[in-house]
């Protein structure tokens, strides 16, 4: 997407700039990238960093303070701020983003291999933002409360600007109980970039899908299809395009298409067997979706046309939330959230996954946002 993008009227804008230095920190990333993870503390937020070792083993590498708070949800245990995508990660431009939930802002960070530099601090717009999307030069959060809404910024060299027109408000019901799943869950681009869609859980029920414009931003209003019962949590996309999402209310994994007008078709539904099937990852063709109540991940072939095959489920931990796959899909790397550990599994050839090791991270009981380089 083209940087040149050119934004008028862009007056008063609310920026706030902040720089910090790491509390740990190491010279240099491991031969096999990095692992960062927030905790979502909810006295200090932080990203903790760990080297990729040849094996799946990690190193840690550093702890860095976002400059902001984390927070917790009404009715949330394992999962404080009930979504996914809280971090996300540029690798084109080597910069990482993550969501103060507590602090209603947005941190970005410069990374220079498993290293971290707080760049910028910025309002989000909007009340307790979860969840954070970017394509290009375009950078979109999810913010849960008084309704839900979103909120766009273009990506200046490496500094975010925030757009007050590239704001909508989501409507869904403020005092809807409980509040941890009636919320937003997650907000992300399409492949191309030319969508941007939302899960609103039990809120609605729903897949929001905004048509995006580089210079007007997001349409004024969603296309929305509505899956009733299905709580849609999480989601993300093949490499055909298949759009992938974890049901939390049929502990499911659903595969859909993406229409022309925004709409979402429905391809096919696999149930987990699992309980709190809430978070999910799409990686070498195959989908593994997380298992909050279980402590697990179910795997599935995804196939060419968008068909689902059990691969069976394999255990992690108590509270299993957020999960990333490495670039290559060798290896997984699982956050479970009642003791706050990042949890190390192997894929096999099959699609199966073998866990090859876990660290505690310090303060993170509760978070989730988890990203691979």
């Amino acid at each position: 997407m083209k940087s040149s993008i050119r934004v008028a009227g862009v007056a008063g804008l609310a920026l706030a700039l902040a720089t910090g230095s790491p509390a740990l920190a190491s010279p240099s990333s491991g031969p096999g990238g990095a692992v960062f993870v927030l905790t979502d503390n909810l006295t200090a937020n932080t990203v903790a960093a760990y080297g990729r070792l040849p094996g799946g083993t990690l190193r840690p590498a550093g702890t860095y303070r976002t400059g902001g708070l984390g927070g917790q949800l009404a009715g949330s245990v394992v999962d404080h701020t009930a979504s996914q995508g809280a971090l996300a990660l540029d690798r084109d431009n080597g910069l990482l983003y993550a969501v103060n939930a507590g602090s209603d802002t947005l941190t970005v960070f410069d990374v220079h291999g498993d290293r971290l530099d707080r760049r910028q601090v910025v309002g989000t717009g909007g009340t307790f933002p979860v969840s954070v999307a970017v394509h290009g030069s375009l950078v979109y959060v999810l913010n849960a409360r008084d309704g839900g809404s979103i909120q766009g910024y273009l990506r200046r060299g490496r500094t975010l600007v925030r757009v007050p027109a590239w704001h909508r408000a989501l409507g869904l019901d403020p005092a809807a109980t409980p509040e941890f799943t009636h919320t937003p869950g997650q907000i992300a681009f399409s492949p191309d970039g030319s969508r941007l869609l939302v899960t609103t859980k039990a809120g609605s029920n729903a897949i929001d899908v905004f048509t995006v414009d580089r210079r007007r931003g997001p349409s004024a209003h969603p296309s929305v299809t509505t899956l009733p019962g299905a709580v849609p949590f999480a989601m993300d996309f093949d490499d055909d395009g298949h759009l992938l999402v974890a049901e939390a209310g049929p502990n499911a994994v659903a595969s859909f298409r993406l229409r022309r007008d925004g709409t979402v078709a429905p391809i096919a539904t696999a149930a987990t067997g699992q309980a709190a099937t809430c978070w999910i990852v799409v990686t070498n063709g195959r989908a593994y979706a997380g298992n909050a109540g279980s402590g697990s991940l179910s795997g599935y072939e995804v196939g060419r046309q968008g068909s689902l095959r059990s691969l069976g489920a394999f255990a992690t931990g108590a509270g299993q939330v957020d999960v990333a796959a490495a670039p290559d899909g060798r290896y997984l790397y699982a956050q479970t959230g009642a003791a706050g550990m990042l949890v190390t599994l192997r894929a096999g050839l099959d699609g199966s996954l073998t866990k090859v090791g876990e660290v505690t991270v310090p303060g993170a009981a509760g978070g989730e946002g988890v990203v691979v380089s």
